[in-house]
């Protein structure tokens, strides 16, 4: 059963019977807003680049990025699935995706943060239904998913992350608006959430 966050909220990355997870997805979801007015129907709809970028943190220092250009971390571990220019799912399936073994994260990496950013620079005011959802690719079964509401003239969002508790795996969501078009642009408004 999928639990619905809200900004702030963590859940635990184990699963009913005890054991851990040991592979997860998180898929980003989304649509370009419906244009209003004359000039919508001349131009027709619009098409919005956002990007799914994971940045593998240890001991709050950046080791690794998974994004569009860079799509398996140098582990492995992480893995993207692949660029999606124009998105469309929305509250369907994933537009992008990054697949995570949590079993083969190196030791030292105690923190991934998953952030999503506007490349082509439109604002989050042009898009819609956007998500971010945490799948246990094992089982195919959504485990938590975020909802981006609010919209706003952000070009980039800190969307949440998972990190080491202990022996096991934790999800955060954080849902911090943020301004950029890669993940470079977003560490400066990332280190307050490691």
């Amino acid at each position: 059963m999928s639990i619905n966050l809200s900004k702030g909220q963590q859940i635990s990355l184990s699963k009913a019977d005890g054991n851990a997870l040991t592979s997860v997805r998180m898929g980003l979801g989304w649509q370009a807003a419906p244009r209003k007015g004359f000039l919508a129907k001349l131009t027709g709809g619009s098409e919005i680049d956002l990007d799914a970028s994971a940045v593998l943190f240890a001991a709050g220092q950046p080791v690794d990025v998974v994004f569009f250009q860079h799509l398996v971390s140098d582990d492995g571990s992480v893995r993207h699935t692949g660029d999606n220019l124009t998105g469309g799912a929305g509250a369907g399936g994933d537009d992008e995706a990054i697949l995570v073994e949590l079993a083969r994260v190196p030791a030292h990496v105690d923190q991934i943060v998953f952030t999503v950013n506007s490349f082509t620079g439109q604002t989050f005011a042009e898009v819609q239904n956007a998500f971010c959802r945490l799948v246990d690719e094992t089982a195919g079964a959504e485990l938590a998913r975020y909802t981006l509401t609010g919209g706003g003239h952000h070009t980039a969002q800190i969307m949440a992350k998972v990190y080491r508790t202990g022996g096991g795996w934790q999800m955060k969501a954080i849902g911090e608006p943020a301004t950029g078009r890669t993940f470079q642009d977003l560490l400066p408004a990332i280190a307050p959430h490691l």
